[in-house]
């Protein structure tokens, strides 16, 4: 079929008589040329075939260089134009041949034929063998010149010019004149412009640097070994001074990076502790009210999500507390969507996009899973309503599948453990604000399935709840957190068993489900 339609092109393109056309004798003549021949009956009817072929592509690359021209404002062909047309066009370019002037070629005919060819001149070996040798070039040498005497820069050609005081004062109001290197009182020479084509319709943004200053720059190397250094009296000074300082605008984009490449590097190398605290700084910017940092979220964004949804984030899961880090990272997530999010951006829509594909991904990690339920439940009831409460049923399946395998997996068994408490951190606030009561418990279990009794002790507790018993809920959570994973660990089955009485006192920790924190 492509074959057909090229000759149906090629007809199209050689239809016209008036048209030049390279004749089949040229086909034969460049064939021989280079050692092909034939007696073929249909000899003639293949270099007729070649012949038109060439002509179309020939054409087809003339035209499409004389559109790079126009394009480029030019009335005149290039080689250059043909070079970009053959790249273009997934051609071979020419090799061994370039110039930027015309090359005349020489026409020879004879035996009915004509040839084009390159005139190449003669060179008589005695006359350049009689030229006489260029000049040696100089040795090269050192000279040394002062460059200051007594803080005073002599005046000699060595050294610059000193810059006018006027354009001092114009550099110290409007910083553009520096980048752009504009000169006050400077005439132009009208021989510097002459034949160079001035555009008055294009207006590009100068490209001005953020230097700092040498203090800022002794102050950015010591809250950064600081933050991330093994000294932990000096930690908590350089934290509080990225969530309080002020004057940290001209320093944030170098802090932003520190942090992007930060958690880019210890996330494949592992490094649990140095990633906590790359998101302890990153949390101390966001605590600070006088940073603006939503022109620096495409650096902060990624890495906060890379602590989420990590495969892995420590060389030992099974004992390596990570999920402190992830439950850590959920919260910065929530706050940068609830501070940056708007109809504009729609940050928290994006976020909430890959969080879902990534728990709806069947070859994600436990890990990830985790990850992505504690993010979600920090993004708010509606995003639980809609991207959570669909799929408690279908996760609940997988753990206890999980669960009933002997001998299960210790890392699978403490994550399947810690997916439940992030279940029940995520919906049971969420249901207690979206849903009337009362709560009744075959309808959670016919809704949430396994988890189903779990959630319902969560959610009716939380209703009941007082006042006065939220402030021992705080006291008591670690050791009732003991209590229920070593309850979980020696239950039979994997984890399956949970009396409801420590449910209801673990409930009672979970109160405003920040305090689920310490499920870490």
């Amino acid at each position: 079929m492509a074959s057909s339609e090229t000759s149906a092109n090629n007809a199209a393109a050689v239809k016209d008589p008036a048209s030049p056309q390279l004749s089949a004798e040229w086909v034969k003549t460049a064939a021989e040329s280079i050692g092909i021949s034939g007696s073929s009956v249909d000899e003639t009817g293949c270099f007729k075939y070649v012949a038109d072929d060439v002509t179309f592509r020939v054409k087809s690359l003339i035209q499409d260089a004389v559109k790079m021209a126009l394009h480029c404002k030019r009335t005149k062909l290039t080689t250059q134009d043909i070079d970009y047309t053959l790249k273009m066009n997934n051609y071979e370019p020419l090799y061994g041949f370039t110039s930027a002037d015309y090359i005349p070629f020489r026409n020879a005919s004879g035996g009915g034929r004509q040839l084009h060819f390159l005139d190449d001149k003669e060179l008589d070996l005695d006359e350049i063998s009689a030229k006489p040798l260029p000049k040696i070039p100089l040795q090269t040498s050192l000279k040394a010149h002062w460059l200051a005497i007594e803080g005073v820069q002599p005046a000699i050609p060595e050294n610059p010019p000193p810059v006018a005081k006027d354009l001092q004062k114009l550099e110290s109001i409007n910083p553009v004149v520096k980048s752009t290197g504009e000169k006050l009182g400077k005439p132009v020479d009208p021989k510097s412009v002459k034949g160079k084509r001035i555009l008055k319709d294009v207006k590009l943004k100068p490209h001005t640097e953020h230097d700092l200053s040498v203090e800022q720059q002794l102050y950015y190397k010591e809250v950064t070994e600081a933050c991330v250094g093994t000294d932990e009296v000096r930690r908590p000074e350089a934290l509080t001074s990225l969530a309080q300082d002020p004057g940290l605008h001209k320093m944030l984009p170098r802090l932003s990076t520190f942090i992007y490449e930060g958690v880019k590097v210890n996330c494949v190398n592992s490094n649990l502790a140095i990633l906590i605290y790359l998101m302890r700084m990153t949390k101390s910017l966001l605590e600070n009210s006088s940073l603006y940092l939503e022109k620096y979220l495409h650096e902060l964004l990624p890495s906060v999500i890379t602590c989420i949804v990590s495969r892995q984030l420590c060389l030992k899961p099974e004992s390596d507390n990570h999920w402190a880090l992830r439950d850590f990272a959920s919260k910065i997530l929530g706050q940068m969507c609830k501070k940056f999010s708007s109809n504009t951006n729609d940050i928290q829509t994006r976020v909430v996009k890959i969080l879902s594909e990534g728990l709806h991904d069947p070859s994600a990690t436990l890990f990830t899973h985790y990850g992505c339920i504690m993010a979600l439940g920090e993004l708010g009831p509606g995003v639980v309503q809609s991207f959570i409460i669909p799929i408690v049923r279908s996760e609940g399946d997988r753990l206890r599948s999980i669960l009933d395998t002997q001998p299960v997996n210790p890392i699978d068994k403490v994550s399947c453990n810690q997916i439940k408490a992030a279940f029940i951190k995520s919906l049971a606030p969420a249901l207690r604000v979206l849903r009337r009561p009362p709560d009744r418990l075959d309808a959670y279990r016919q809704e949430f399935g396994y988890l189903g009794a779990y959630i319902h002790e969560a959610v009716v507790h939380l209703r009941n709840q007082t006042a006065g018993g939220s402030s021992s809920g705080v006291v008591a959570g670690t050791s009732l957190l003991q209590q229920y994973t070593s309850a979980s660990n020696s239950a039979p089955g994997g984890a399956r068993v949970m009396s409801s009485n420590l449910v209801s006192q673990l409930c009672g920790c979970l109160k405003l489900h920040r305090v689920c924190g310490m499920l870490v």
